[in-house]
């Protein structure tokens, strides 16, 4: 093991550790896996080769000549994604100076080894994918958005031109906002910038923050919803609008709710800004509902049957902003359903089902090694061991 890590030390010397271009070969034995589709195995293995998942059993493997991890007492799981992440904060060119490599690491060492940018920073976030693939920094892959929020624009033809724009500088989907109250006037102008989307082979996620403004989306033929409503309780039929059209959303759950030790260390309840909780509340009622409407919400969008991923909608530290979302999801849902919402429904959520979310023979080699049994309690996912990416092992905590 030790010549092992020496050698994938010196591969991330010569070539960068961020390309999945150079992925290996790889076995994990003795492990508990969480497929992620229901199924657990209590002591596995799996093969990786060339990045991908050759195979996963119960039992030993039959498999020789590729470094080997024994995983005896951890569990497997797939790679975390982050379906709504805001990335890159502040001034864009120093950040990438003083802070990317270390901030990518920190994701890979928290268990994540996809990211959906949540706001659009571009042409930053392009560039920060670029560079991961090309291996000049470690980090997890990158999904890039652009912002084309109907308050944005006056008129059809710069609603249309600003999707062109983004199509053009290869985003990889478009993020709108619209507001609580989901104007006729928003609306018409989000139907502009579906249509525009489509033209160009790209979906739209909305930020849709009501029950309102959640159905307004949908109407206006969105495929993606990046927010829990929190301005009222969604009914069975709200929820059944959303489940009809196919329609998949993220959780972002921790909105609204108290936040301890990110911004200060006197117990004081801030929110996700680091001003008070519940006063200064971005566009609350005051009174921190919020937090009640979003739990309660969520798990009537699940019942519902809609495809409920996992996003955070943060930029804390990402072990603070994980901790944070799943503490809040725990209210409502069992590890066994935060698996699959972590797992295939993210995956779904970032269309890479094909790729991702489930430990399978044919999936991306990404992988969590995890200390404890997130089954037991969704804290046991805040202790990530060794994170794989592509096969290619990216944090090693042992």
């Amino acid at each position: 093991m030790k010549t092992y890590l020496l050698a994938s030390a010196i591969v991330t010397v010569m070539f960068g550790a961020g390309a999945d271009l150079f992925a290996q070969d790889l076995v994990i034995t003795n492990a508990r896996i969480i497929v992620g589709n229901g199924q657990v195995i209590e002591q596995g293995s799996v093969v990786v080769r060339a990045g991908r998942i050759a195979s996963v059993a119960p039992g030993a493997a039959a498999a020789q000549g590729a470094p080997t991890i024994d995983a005896r007492g951890m569990t497997v799981v797939p790679g975390f994604i982050d379906a709504h992440r805001h990335i890159i904060p502040g001034d864009a060119d120093q950040w990438f100076k003083t802070r990317a490599a270390a901030a990518m690491q920190e994701f890979l060492d928290a268990g994540y080894t996809t990211l959906m940018e949540g706001g659009g920073r571009v042409p930053a976030i392009i560039q920060l994918k670029d560079k991961i693939e090309k291996g000049e920094i470690n980090g997890p892959r990158i999904i890039t958005s652009g912002r084309a929020d109907p308050a944005m624009f006056k008129t059809e033809a710069t609603a249309r031109a600003q999707v062109q724009m983004l199509a053009a500088a290869g985003v990889e989907i478009v993020k709108a906002n619209i507001t609580p109250a989901a104007t006729d006037e928003e609306v018409a102008i989000l139907r502009i910038v579906v249509d525009e989307a489509k033209k160009h082979n790209l979906d739209v996620m909305v930020h849709a923050v009501s029950p309102k403004a959640m159905l307004a989306a949908v109407g206006a033929g969105a495929q993606k919803l990046v927010h829990t409503p929190h301005f009222g309780w969604l009914t069975d039929a709200d929820a059944k609008v959303v489940k009809d059209a196919g329609v998949e959303q993220l959780s972002t759950t921790g909105f609204g709710v108290p936040v301890f030790g990110v911004f200060n260390k006197d117990n004081v309840p801030t929110f996700r800004d680091g001003k008070r909780w519940p006063e200064d509340i971005i566009d609350g009622e005051g009174r921190g509902r919020e937090a009640g409407y979003k739990a309660v919400n969520a798990r009537t969008l699940w019942e519902a049957g809609v495809t409920y991923g996992f996003g955070t909608d943060t930029g804390y530290l990402p072990l603070a902003g994980l901790a944070h979302e799943l503490r809040t999801l725990n209210l409502m849902f069992s590890p066994q359903d935060i698996a699959k919402l972590m797992g295939p429904n993210t995956a779904a959520f970032i269309e890479k089902s094909t790729d991702l979310g489930t430990v399978e023979a044919g999936k991306l080699a990404d992988l969590v090694i995890l200390a404890g049994n997130p089954l037991d309690g969704y804290w046991n996912l805040l202790n990530a061991k060794v994170v794989v990416k592509g096969g290619r092992i990216v944090s090693d905590k042992r």
